[in-house]
């Protein structure tokens, strides 16, 4: 652009030329939305009536209406409302009945109070998501109680006339995530099966955001497999791969990014929880290019999620240095408060790969930085401090007990833990017990 005369404005220029392309891709994709479509209805009403063409301005909110109506559009709906009440406006009132002004009232209260039902379970989803993402699943009665205390009082009663369709999918997701966070997977897939119910009975309303669907059938799928119904999940997994591959066409960026992060993550899930190491193995390369290509928008609770799944394949495969690595990955490069949760079992899970490889001269230190680590942020429960005692008498000069009853103490006291609903969320990150059983009998043999 040397000699140019915009240059000596350039950051107008740029400003100007940013607009336009917005304006351009308006243009473009003023149809590729329900919500798109009803804007630029709205919009058309509005420029008709400010022409005097009230016949024709109402004519198109009427078509704009039925459209919202049916695809159940609440914020449109009311301004849609506000042009109606415009219309009615401009002959002083004349040949219309209060009747029909408490009409208009009745149906703007109704929509008000979808929307606001909407904020607050929006709220409340988030909010539970937000501490799962961040401290993991309730470990104490204290942390027990503030889950319950957000749902009973404020989701358990919801009027009916709240209630239509994105609202019920709040609630059975909300109560989803609740009752699995509470660690009850039967109850959580429960809601989860209404949720996708409600999806496959009321197409028209989810059509426009598929990754909703995608979304549901991959939590579906988990928690199929934590209920051992794992024919149903591998039935899920077939169902979602021919829906993406259907779609493959119709999907925008954010779409493709979406279903990288949602299917890829449930392939990963049930391919490592029924115990086929070789095929999580084989998609590994295609993970790693999706991480590449995806980094600037995969979340740190996502990115943690498939460097620890990594890891573990790897450990299944007594690969321990590129497990090793992995963790390491997450341990150094991922955001520790957005994910408290799983980086306290990665801190944990490295011990046991210090373990494997032999790095006795590494161990201390890293047995310290953990302890610390646990400490600081109040997360040493009975799970943790057994782990830590464990690994603490295993590097003492002077043993009390030889290696092969460490271990199977550990695998003993371990046992015991799953009982406990506080201590089960450990086992799900990687299967502790099955690792010092399996320990114990390499040591038995040995003996």
């Amino acid at each position: 652009f040397k000699n140019q005369a915009f240059i000596k404005r350039f950051s107008i220029a740029k400003n100007r030329l940013y607009h336009s392309i917005l304006k351009s891709l308006d243009s473009y994709y003023a149809n590729s939305s329900i919500d798109a479509q009803l804007k630029r209805q709205i919009h058309c009403a509005e420029i008709l009536f400010n022409k005097s063409l009230y016949g024709q301005s109402l004519k198109i909110l009427r078509s704009a209406k039925k459209v919202a109506l049916k695809h159940e559009k609440a914020t449109s709906l009311l301004e849609i409302s506000h042009w109606e009440k415009r219309l009615l406006e401009k002959d002083n009132y004349e040949g219309i009945s209060n009747e029909k002004l408490n009409e208009l009232l009745a149906s703007d209260k109704k929509l008000l109070n979808k929307i606001d039902a909407f904020g607050e379970l929006w709220n409340i989803k988030s909010t539970l998501f937000n501490s799962l993402y961040k401290s993991g699943k309730a470990r104490n009665e204290a942390e027990l109680a503030k889950f319950k205390e957000l749902i009973e009082n404020n989701v358990m009663e919801r009027d009916e006339n709240q209630m239509y369709t994105e609202n019920i999918y709040l609630k059975n997701h909300i109560y989803s995530v609740y009752f699995y966070g509470l660690n009850n997977y039967e109850k959580s897939y429960f809601y989860l099966k209404e949720n996708l119910a409600l999806i496959e009975d009321r197409t028209t309303f989810f059509k426009e955001e598929p990754n909703i669907y995608i979304s549901v059938l991959t939590n579906v799928m988990y928690l199929a497999l934590k209920i051992n119904k794992i024919d149903e999940s591998k039935e899920l997994l077939k169902k979602l791969k021919l829906i993406i591959q259907v779609d493959r066409d119709k999907v925008n960026e954010n779409d493709s990014f979406k279903i990288f992060e949602l299917t890829t993550s449930a392939e990963l899930t049930l391919l490592k929880e029924s115990g086929e190491n070789e095929k999580g193995l084989a998609l590994i390369p295609a993970i790693e290019e999706g991480l590449k290509k995806y980094d600037n928008k995969l979340s740190s609770m996502r990115k943690a999620f498939f460097y620890f799944s990594i890891s573990t394949l790897y450990f299944s495969n007594n690969q321990f240095k590129p497990a090793l690595q992995w963790i390491n990955k997450l341990l150094n490069n991922i955001d520790i408060d957005r994910t408290q949760d799983i980086h306290c079992m990665a801190q944990l899970y490295n011990l046991i790969i210090h373990l494997e490889l032999g790095n006795h001269d590494l161990l201390p230190y890293t047995l310290r930085s953990t302890q610390r680590y646990l400490e600081t942020r109040n997360k040493v429960y009975k799970f943790e401090s057994l782990f830590l005692t464990f690994v603490n008498d295993t590097l003492k000069k002077r043993k009390e007990m030889s290696d092969f009853e460490l271990h199977t103490k550990l695998a003993e006291d371990l046992n015991g833990l799953r009982n406990d609903p506080f201590e089960t969320p450990p086992f799900e990150y990687f299967d502790f017990s099955k690792w010092a059983s399996d320990k114990v009998r390499l040591l038995n043999q040995a003996i």
